[in-house]
C-alpha cells in the first residue's frame, strides 16, 4: 500500500433512538493510500455510514467518535464545520448511489458543475465553463455542450452518473468515496462507468474508496477489500485473493453467488453466527 491519505482508528457511529442506542459502525480501523480500496457487505453493514462519517455528514441524532480520523496531516475531527466545508469537495469527494437524488432537478447541468468548481477555486465564469466542458469530455460524454445545457431529467441513468463523477472530480480532490455508484445501472453501463473512474483515479494519482455489495465487481476493480458485517470489519485481504477468504461470513457470501453452468439446485443460504457481530 502507498503512503496513507486517510487513517481511521476506532471509528464509531451511533444513533440515539427511542428504543436505545443503535451502533451502525463499531470500532473500525483502516488506512487508504493512493489505491482502490473496496468495502463490501450487506445492506445495513455500515458501509455507507463509514463513508459519510469520514466527510462528517452524520447529523444528530447521529454521533461520530474516533480515536483518530486523519486526512494526511489534517485532523478531521478537530475541524470546525466551516473548515470541514472547505475539505468536502476540494480534498475528499463522495459520489452518491443514485444521481436522481443528488443532482438539483431545477438547475442545468453546466451551472451545477461550475458551482462545484467555483465554491473551491477562484475562477472566472468563462474559465469555470471551460473546465466544466473539459470534465464532461473526460467522463466520455460525447456531446458535452448538449449535456452542459441539459436538465437532470433529460439524462439517462448512466449519463447522470457520469455527470456526478465529473462534478465530484472537477475540484481535484485527493480522495474519492464512491457509494455504490453503479448499482442503478445495467451491466454494460456499469463497466463503462467503472472504466472511467479507474482511468481518472490512475491519471490523477487519487485514492478511491469503492463501497459495494457486489463481491465480483470489487474483486475485479479494487486493489484491497474490507468485508463489513454488523458495523465491524471482519476480514481484510487483497482483491485478487478474495477466493482465499477465510472468515465464514465472507465464505458464505462467496458461496451464495450464482455461477454460470453451476446447476439448477438452490443457492445455499448464509448461516449466520452470533460471534460474527461481537
Amino acid at each position: 500500500m502507498t503512503a496513507a491519505l486517510l487513517k481511521l482508528e476506532d471509528l464509531w457511529v451511533r444513533f440515539r433512538t427511542r428504543t436505545g442506542i443503535i451502533e451502525a459502525v463499531r470500532g473500525i480501523s483502516f488506512e487508504v493510500g493512493r489505491e482502490r480500496l473496496g468495502i463490501v457487505g450487506e445492506s445495513g453493514s455500515g458501509k455507507t455510514m463509514t463513508g459519510r462519517a469520514v466527510l462528517r455528514l452524520i447529523r444528530p441524532p447521529g454521533v461520530v467518535e474516533a480515536r483518530r480520523m486523519m486526512l494526511e496531516d489534517t485532523d478531521l475531527l478537530g475541524l470546525s464545520e466551516r473548515q470541514m466545508r472547505a475539505v468536502r469537495g476540494s480534498r475528499i469527494a463522495m459520489v452518491m448511489q443514485d444521481p436522481k437524488f443528488s443532482l438539483n432537478p431545477v438547475m442545468r447541468i453546466g451551472r451545477q458543475l461550475m458551482e462545484a468548481l467555483k465554491v473551491h477555486a477562484r475562477v472566472s465564469a468563462s474559465e469555470a465553463r471551460e473546465r466544466a466542458l473539459e470534465m464532461l469530455a473526460a467522463v466520455h460524454i460525447r456531446d458535452p455542450q448538449r449535456v452542459f445545457n441539459a436538465y437532470p431529467h433529460e439524462l439517462s441513468g448512466g449519463m447522470g452518473q457520469r455527470v456526478m463523477i465529473a462534478m465530484m472530480l472537477i475540484p481535484g480532490p485527493d480522495l474519492l468515496i464512491a457509494d455504490e455508484p453503479t448499482s442503478a445501472l445495467d451491466v454494460t453501463v456499469q463497466l463503462q462507468v467503472l472504466g472511467i473512474m479507474d482511468a481518472l483515479v490512475r491519471e490523477r494519482g487519487m485514492g478511491l474508496v469503492f463501497i459495494s455489495h457486489d463481491l465480483r465487481l470489487v474483486a475485479t476493480f479494487c486493489d484491497r477489500v474490507l468485508v463489513m458485517y454488523a458495523g465491524r470489519i471482519v476480514e481484510e485481504l487483497q482483491a485478487n485473493r478474495l477466493e482465499e477468504a477465510r472468515h465464514p461470513y465472507t465464505r458464505g457470501l462467496l458461496n451464495c453467488l450464482p455461477k454460470i453452468g453451476g446447476g439448477k439446485e438452490p443457492l445455499p443460504v448464509l448461516q449466520r453466527e452470533a460471534a460474527w457481530a461481537r
